[in-house]
């Protein structure tokens, strides 16, 4: 089950592009927005600072976090995230709330384990290929996991993991094996490497056919 994180957030009244450049450049805060569980949306504000310290755990992504607003509390779940293009700064956050008793979609990190001992790696010289690094699973808020981990070890060159082949816990289901067979994709492969390229003969060392040699070409009238 996923931690339960926490963050501080304020109301914000004060709305539109201009506001919320202001509030970035003058406040150091950034706009953001709480929504779902039937609920209107309510605009917040929150110091970058905290959201950005928030975000060096991992499991901030995909943890349930109570988000103080105003002495009150909300369960949510960070639902999106805009970063600027060029620099270290988050420019807007959205959340989801939760209800403890109905069941949401979330993206959870996978972890890979056991990459330095893979049987394809270590003994067919193969390459590992992370088709994708997270998952949407489905569950109640408190059966969220922190990440789903995917065991190397035994993986041989030619093998996958797929979507169907991961063990998320108990209570936790991934969506997309509901939509068919042709949607369970792999998760992570272990290619062949890269074979040695045949050196082709020199062109001094080729053989030469008959006529083919260059004073023939000087013979011409």
């Amino acid at each position: 089950m996923a931690d339960q994180l926490s963050l501080s957030a304020e109301l914000r009244t004060d709305k539109g592009k201009g506001a919320s450049r202001r509030l970035r450049r003058l406040a150091d805060k950034i706009p953001a927005v709480i929504y779902g569980a039937g609920k209107d949306a309510v605009s917040l504000q929150i110091a970058h600072k905290d959201i950005h310290k928030a975000l060096e755990n991992e499991a901030f992504y995909s943890s349930i976090i109570s988000v103080s607003i105003g002495g009150e509390t909300e369960n949510a779940v960070l639902k999106a995230l805009q970063r600027h293009p060029a620099k270290d700064r988050i420019m807007h956050a959205d959340f989801l709330r939760v209800r403890m008793d109905q069941a949401i979609n979330a993206l959870v990190p996978i972890h890979f384990i056991n990459e330095e001992s893979c049987t394809g790696v270590k003994l067919g010289g193969g390459q590992i290929s992370r088709h994708i690094t997270s998952v949407e699973v489905a569950c109640l808020p408190g059966d969220l996991p922190s990440f789903i981990e995917v065991d190397l070890e035994n993986l041989d060159v030619g093998e996958s993991v797929h979507y169907s082949e991961l063990n998320p816990p108990d209570g936790v289901t991934i969506p997309v094996l509901a939509q068919g067979d042709e949607h369970d994709q792999a998760v992570v492969s272990v290619n062949a490497g890269r074979a040695e390229t045949e050196v082709e003969p020199a062109a001094e060392d080729a053989p030469v056919e008959e006529g083919d040699d260059a004073e023939e070409g000087d013979s011409e009238d």
